[in-house]
């Protein structure tokens, strides 16, 4: 970059869960914004710049289309059901192989990995996903070194994280790779953010999801 920022983009589409990037846009932007001269933005961008409708209605006007975003350091890719289809859509997967080949580093919230999966990018490489499409995941590329039990796993160049609020502490554990631990120490005290909630109720033995179909809770 000529002017020396370093930049993240945050991948909407229609059918993101909110959540999914809206934890990781919290911290991200807090750090960003906050601490200007660490040298990162983050910005929101969709494939071709138009308005998204998130899984639970909520409508968001991404800054750039792909084609007119500046070069991004990092891409988080989020999930929801918006991934289903895109499991088998040529299209979308060669831009997906595309952008692997731009961008250093490429995280993913709760099934934004199975896209990863899909376009070939996790072939051999430990990963993890939302806890009912670890099959999924699995079914995908049987290569992948299946982590059930993490929130989150660094490989190096791709990041995956697991359902939803994981994603919040992938965005933590990102400043901390990008800024240094002091500083994602103050963000997550700047957020008030408790990276162990409380167990809560389980979803019903045996529930899952196939491949082209919807989870209801997402």
């Amino acid at each position: 970059m000529t002017d020396g920022t370093r930049r993240i983009g945050m991948l909407l589409f229609d059918g993101v869960e909110e959540l999914d990037f809206a934890g990781p846009w919290e911290v991200l932007a807090f750090w960003t914004k906050s601490c200007p001269e660490d040298g990162w933005e983050v910005f929101t961008v969709s494939r071709y710049g138009e308005t998204v409708e998130c899984a639970k209605g909520l409508k968001v006007v991404p800054e750039y289309s792909l084609e007119a975003a500046p070069d991004m350091d990092v891409l988080v890719f989020p999930g929801g059901k918006g991934t289903r289809w895109m499991l088998r859509d040529d299209a979308v997967l060669a831009c997906v192989r595309r952008l692997r080949k731009k961008i250093p580093l490429m995280t993913s919230v709760c099934t934004g990995s199975l896209v990863y999966a899909a376009a070939g990018l996790l072939h051999g490489r430990p990963a993890t996903t939302h806890w009912l499409s670890l099959d999924v995941l699995a079914q995908l590329d049987s290569t992948i070194d299946v982590r059930p039990d993490d929130r989150f796993v660094d490989d190096g160049d791709i990041i995956t994280s697991s359902g939803v609020s994981a994603g919040t502490d992938m965005a933590l554990h990102l400043v901390q790779r990008l800024a240094g631990k002091e500083r994602a120490q103050w963000v997550r005290r700047g957020i008030q953010y408790d990276p162990e909630p409380p167990p809560g109720t389980e979803w019903p033995e045996g529930a899952q999801w196939e491949i082209g179909t919807v989870d209801p809770r997402k």
